[in-house]
């Protein structure tokens, strides 16, 4: 993983947004390979400019995004996406449980309704799917709890774990579980945990905190906290 354009793979573009009236800073990521940029979340509403710099001081622009995947629907996830989608064309994915509230055809399970616009899902995902990168295999975890269909994604070749909000950094510690007042259901959060701590995973990136320098053995300590 790295932020330097000379050390293609993975890259965090950390922005900072004003969010239902406070200052909030997430960890969108990009992903390269042969067909370009995956980009993994958008952002809350506003967020495109901010990729857009990342991306360019890489060595990339927006125009190089070719698929977009969502590890859900929330809005500091999606916020940006209508926006981000009438400047490019891009393939957007997510998990089949949460295609229904990026498309509108659900409210979200949490937020306002109308805090982002309802945008089309070209692709519907599950678990086991794979995208070749440049930084090996990115495999589809699913991990939901947090969301109907969160998914996390895995990179088996640098044991590197991208956990969206299945897990976060923002915390007193340096890496936590989800936060239970944002999670409608801690039982299958808890047990999403379980699965990635399964994983051989040496480093986590959280779109909540970003990167943290731990693994399985951090999360299967996360794991046992969350049975109490």
């Amino acid at each position: 993983m790295s932020t330097d354009r000379e050390d293609p793979g993975v890259y965090l573009l950390p922005i900072t947004v004003d969010y239902g009236g406070r200052e909030l800073t997430v960890t969108p990521t990009a992903v390269e390979t042969d067909r370009g940029l995956v980009l993994i979340d958008v952002g809350p509403p506003g967020a495109v400019d901010g990729l857009r710099t990342h991306l360019r001081q890489l060595g990339f622009d927006l125009e190089d995004v070719w698929l977009v995947l969502l590890t859900h629907h929330d809005g500091d996830h999606v916020g940006g996406l209508a926006e981000l989608l009438e400047r490019i064309d891009p393939i957007v994915v997510t998990h089949r449980k949460e295609a229904p509230y990026v498309r509108g055809d659900r409210d979200p399970i949490k937020g306002d309704p109308d805090a982002y616009r309802a945008t089309l899902v070209d692709l519907e995902l599950t678990g086991g799917a794979r995208v070749p990168t440049v930084a090996g295999p990115m495999e589809v975890v699913e991990t939901p709890g947090h969301s109907p269909g969160h998914v996390s994604l895995h990179f088996s070749d640098h044991d590197l774990l991208l956990a969206g909000d299945a897990l976060v950094a923002d915390g007193e510690k340096p890496l936590s579980g989800p936060k239970p007042e944002f999670t409608p259901d801690m039982e299958h959060a808890t047990e999403s945990v379980g699965r990635l701590a399964d994983l051989a995973v040496e480093q986590v990136v959280c779109f909540h905190g970003g990167h943290v320098a731990a693994g399985s053995e951090r999360l299967a300590e996360i794991h046992e906290e969350l049975r109490g």
